[in-house]
């Protein structure tokens, strides 16, 4: 693998951390429910280290998934770090005995996380770190969050956080804390079938923020899709990777972090940067959002 496999190099801004826009998410590390240590642990050692030896240097993490252990894991199989790994954290959610997930927005919570995380990943400071609204479910809430943000910019001029993003938000939430502090990165809910977040990707493309699509392949309800499917077969390749080849094609700011516990997937996950969608293909592709709007109503 090398940067053009990978999709390509994207630099937050104002920042020198570069990336390859394929990146890792950690969740899947974890137990299931991501609850407790993984059913595998060499084989969640073995995925991290394939995915930097596959020229992989972006890892979405957090704290709150396990709880501490997809951390752990990262450092465990990674560390001491090697130069250029870019590790992104979140903020805002706990995970206490029942399983749930709750909000953690207090100030003394916000702190309180942001520690655990620099004791967990074994760093001094963090590079980025996304306040992530805990919405009902996984959809986004709107309501001020200009006093979290605000907490995340005042331990950023304690050296502890290097950068701030946000994760889970609407439009007005990322111009509310744009007027408090420098935002590199939005991680929002955004795939083939759910694209209420066009416009948004859009104008952050035009500010060179970067836009990391979470659940990129429709997370626990997998991408279903007969037309994703029929392009797959003609390309020869797995609808999975057509879905992530396609957010590549998109727009030059998102950046992919697709999770798995496997090594195999993660190759096909990978080799998805080296597909080349032709404008007819994208437009086909283009209409799955409509078709699932469709069915929606």
């Amino acid at each position: 693998m090398n940067e053009a496999t990978l999709g390509g190099r994207f630099t937050f801004p104002g920042t020198s951390l570069t990336v390859q826009r394929i990146g890792y998410g950690a969740m899947q590390l974890a137990g299931p429910g991501v609850w407790g240590p993984p059913k595998d642990p060499d084989g969640a050692l073995a995925v991290l280290r394939e995915a930097v030896a596959a020229g992989v240097n972006h890892i979405d993490t957090s704290d709150y998934y396990g709880p501490h252990v997809t951390n752990q894991i990262i450092r465990q199989a990674l560390h001491p770090y090697p130069a250029g790994l870019v590790i992104v954290t979140k903020l805002g959610g706990r995970r206490p005995p029942d399983q749930s997930w709750q909000p953690a927005i207090s100030r003394e919570e916000l702190t309180t996380g942001v520690h655990d995380n620099v004791r967990n990943l074994g760093l001094d400071a963090l590079d980025i770190v996304n306040y992530r609204v805990m919405g009902s479910g996984h959809g986004v809430e709107e309501g001020a969050i200009a006093e979290q943000v605000t907490v995340l910019a005042d331990l950023r001029r304690q050296g502890v956080i290097r950068h701030i993003g946000l994760s889970n938000v609407t439009a007005s939430q990322v111009a509310e804390a744009q007027a408090i502090t420098g935002i590199v990165c939005v991680q929002n809910n955004y795939n083939l079938a759910h694209r209420d977040d066009d416009g948004l990707i859009d104008d952050l493309n035009r500010q060179g923020i970067a836009y990391v699509p979470f659940f990129p392949l429709g997370g626990f309800t997998p991408l279903q899709s007969s037309t994703l499917s029929a392009v797959a077969d003609r390309l020869g390749v797995k609808p999975m990777q057509v879905a992530l080849a396609w957010l590549l094609h998109r727009s030059p700011n998102i950046l992919l972090i697709p999770g798995t516990s496997s090594v195999a997937h993660l190759r096909e996950n990978l080799a998805a940067g080296q597909l080349t969608l032709s404008p007819q293909i994208l437009q086909e592709l283009d209409g799955i959002a409509a078709a699932a709007a469709t069915v929606k109503h």
